[in-house]
């Protein structure tokens, strides 16, 4: 028998094993035309795609501002995906707000068509989904919110969850692309005490197997929904919190895989958990506290404006901060931080975290070759 890379179906094991960062399989193609056949197969791009999906690079952000929505990189040469790859042009010309992305999928609401579309940008697919009754007579839009996602199991179909809120009742219901159709309705009302929820227009938060959304209306509150049980409810943060500082904080997985909350205290950010007791009673705890101004990449200064959190990806533990220098991310888990934009406007970030396989099949093609010669 001869050596393991003499040999296809081990070399392609080996392969498979490559990190998912997008330049991996371009520089792979390169070493030679064997090599470049297998990495360029439909089928082992597939596969590559499927074993990494579960730890997918941050790829960058889908950037929505007062009046403009683009894709902003945020990794480095060789792995930084050209701004102009993952153009939204397709979606342009309509009234849209974007909800939301996950699994490589994008959902965005276009009220002139009352219409949810789920955008893949590797492809340019689109799926255009009407409104199911109930959701399509809500004359404000920013009473409608959404995510995506695609099962652990099954690959190729994904659901879309769109909630909102009408009379004092908050609402769901879940599409799937397998059946074609809409779920049935899920109701439950506010609780004793909340006036009115709005949603403040960050995306959700998969933790588990339920969504969270933060909504503010009299106070700040969290929104979740169970994808399992398919069930609502409204869970109160760990400090009472008004609407203006609704931007001060986030929903976030927790360092123990739960639910978590992200604060900005001046310039501190306090990590939140929620625990339950064997009683069944869930609290907050405080996990840790990160001094934002030791962080030497960020260089803040106290006389700054307040602080903004515009973003959070769950797979890459990665928040998202508005400054009066410009836009920082900061992984939690190292306490990297970098600048990613010049921008100090309001604006919201919507993490985009996919297992990206640029063009392999002429030598790194014109995708694989931007990724490798990018600067």
């Amino acid at each position: 028998m001869g050596q393991p890379l003499d040999v296809d179906d081990l070399l392609s094991e080996i392969l498979l094993r490559l990190p998912p960062q997008p330049s991996s399989l371009p520089r792979a193609s390169l070493v030679c035309s064997r090599w470049r056949s297998l990495v360029s197969d439909r089928s082992f791009v597939r596969r590559f795609r499927l074993r990494h999906r579960r730890n997918p690079p941050l790829l960058g952000c889908f950037v929505r501002t007062f009046d403009e929505f683009y894709f902003e990189p945020t990794m480095g040469p060789p792995d930084c995906v050209p701004r102009g790859r993952f153009s939204p042009q397709s979606l342009r010309g309509d009234v849209f707000r974007p909800l939301g992305c996950r699994h490589g999928l994008v959902l965005t609401y276009n009220w002139s068509q009352l219409q949810v579309v789920v955008w893949d940008p590797v492809n340019d697919a689109q799926h255009h989904i009407d409104l199911p009754p109930g959701f399509d007579i809500l004359e404000v839009p920013i009473h409608i919110q959404g995510a995506v996602l695609r099962s652990a199991t099954d690959v190729q179909h994904f659901q879309v969850i769109l909630v909102g809120l009408e009379n004092r009742r908050v609402n769901a219901r879940v599409y799937s692309s397998e059946t074609g159709g809409w779920g049935g309705f899920i109701s439950t009302p506010l609780p004793p005490g909340v006036s009115s929820i709005l949603y403040i227009g960050k995306p959700s938060v998969l933790v588990g197997d339920s969504l969270y959304w933060l909504i503010a209306g009299d106070f700040v509150r969290i929104f979740e929904f169970d994808l399992e049980r398919q069930r609502l409810a409204v869970i109160a943060v760990p400090m009472d919190m008004h609407v203006r500082k609704s931007f001060q904080c986030s929903v976030m997985r927790a360092d123990d895989g739960g639910l978590g909350f992200l604060f900005l205290s001046d310039f501190s950010a306090q990590l939140w958990n929620r625990k339950t007791d064997c009683d069944g009673a869930a609290s907050w705890v405080l996990g840790r506290t990160i001094e934002l101004d030791s962080l030497v990449t960020l260089n803040l200064h106290k006389e700054m404006a307040p602080l903004k959190i515009i973003g959070f990806a769950e797979e890459n533990n990665v928040v998202f901060l508005l400054t009066g220098l410009g836009v920082f991310m900061i992984h939690l888990d190292s306490l990297q931080s970098k600048k990613i934009s010049e921008t100090n406007s309001h604006c919201i970030y919507h993490p985009f975290e996919s297992v990206y396989t640029a063009d392999t099949s002429i030598g790194g093609g014109r995708d694989g070759a931007e990724l490798l010669h990018s600067t």
